[in-house]
């Protein structure tokens, strides 16, 4: 089997949506301020992003209330999981090649 850069997602080509997608894949649910607190990233900056994987409904949102402040996680989608694992599984069949 011919393996290529063309076969990775490019939604995960950009560094914030594949370590969004990362801390997802291990984590049932993350509110907005840990997401940016385990990226080290602005508010804009994981915004932008978290927009980008909503549009590809690889990720979708929970709003809830915890004492009576807004609160809005994050999860990620079954579509997300396979998009995310089949890019994973393109990236080790590279490296593989490269033996």
């Amino acid at each position: 089997m011919k393996v290529s850069v063309n076969d990775l997602h490019k939604a995960f080509e950009n560094r914030i949506r594949l370590g969004i997608m990362s801390v997802l894949a291990v984590n049932d649910f993350l509110d907005f301020n840990s997401l940016k607190d385990y990226l080290d990233v602005t508010d804009g900056n994981l915004a932008s992003h978290i927009k980008t994987l909503e549009k590809e409904k690889f990720i979708d949102i929970e709003k809830r209330f915890i004492d009576k402040k807004p609160n809005t996680r994050y999860f990620i989608t079954e579509k997300g999981k396979k998009a995310f694992e089949d890019h994973l599984k393109v990236l080790e069949a590279i490296i593989k090649s490269q033996k």
